[in-house]
């Protein structure tokens, strides 16, 4: 025990750890991410779509994996599979209940897939354990570029579909009635969901998602019901267990992934208590 907290206790180096070019890099990407993560994760919220989330993490993990054993960037591994598994569950799953079933369903099959490929590619174990439980550290600048296409893609995309995937995300059975293309919006989401969830894993890591896309936009939800509002919360709560998380995990030799969601989930528990305490005394 006193070896463990040892090893996490306070370094007072850390400044000249967070100037090296690895750190700074860490910064740009978890801050790309943050970006993508907080608008779509509010989204995901309002469309109870928190499955398929967890989903498309676990559905990118053969594609990773694959990339491994292959010798291909990570990142294309992960953007296949993750796209094409959002593809399928938004062509399958048009209903909310079909798209439970098919989320699921997908799911299973590459989690198996998953399995597989990490079981052939032991030899590779640091970089199969990287895709779990994310590696921010080991961002490198190709990456950046290929992260910062995707946020600039994303967030474009959404401005332009905001409207009206917000309509049939509220009331998807009367935006249909008013014409609006609520299938073709949810096809778009996925893919868009898909595309955040590439670079989200590889900041935190396929198990612990959550902590981008769907804690910062609960956190803002239980601040306002406001959509502009509640998405630039989602996003800033994001950017801030991004930045706190690499500052505490350089002061205290930490992985990253533990402060970020640590973080998140402290900001949301304790947003999420004080909202339920003034809805008693209201």
């Amino acid at each position: 025990m006193l070896t463990l907290l040892a090893d996490v206790g306070y370094q007072p180096e850390w400044t000249t750890v967070m100037s090296a070019s690895f750190m700074r890099h860490a910064l740009i990407a978890g801050t790309l991410v943050a970006l993508a993560a907080g608008p779509i994760g509010y989204f995901v919220v309002v469309r109870r779509d928190a499955f398929a989330a967890h989903a498309l993490a676990h559905i990118g993990f053969p594609g990773a994996t694959a990339a491994v054993l292959v010798g291909i960037p990570v990142t294309a591994g992960l953007a296949i599979f993750c796209t094409g598994g959002g593809i399928a569950i938004g062509l399958l799953g048009r209903r909310a209940v079909d798209r439970e079933t098919a989320t699921g369903t997908i799911l299973a099959a590459s989690t198996a897939l998953g399995v597989l490929f990490a079981s052939l590619a032991s030899e590779s174990a640091g970089n199969v354990t990287s895709v779990l439980f994310g590696n921010l550290l080991a961002i490198t600048p190709d990456q950046l570029r290929t992260f910062g296409l995707m946020t600039a893609g994303v967030l474009v995309v959404l401005v332009v579909i905001a409207r009206p995937l917000l309509f049939s995300s509220i009331d998807p059975e009367v935006a249909t009635a008013k014409g609006v293309a609520t299938g073709v919006l949810g096809l778009v989401f996925m893919v868009l969901l898909a595309v955040v969830t590439t670079m989200a894993v590889q900041v935190v890591g396929t198990l612990l998602l959550f902590a981008l896309v769907i804690t910062p936009a609960a956190t803002a939800l239980a601040i306002t019901a406001r959509p502009l509002a509640a998405v630039a919360l989602s996003a800033g709560g994001a950017l801030v267990s991004v930045w706190a998380g690499l500052v505490l995990s350089a002061m205290f030799d930490l992985p990253p992934s533990f402060p970020i969601v640590a973080l998140a989930f402290t900001g949301w528990l304790v947003t999420t208590l004080v909202a339920r305490r003034r809805r008693r005394r209201g």
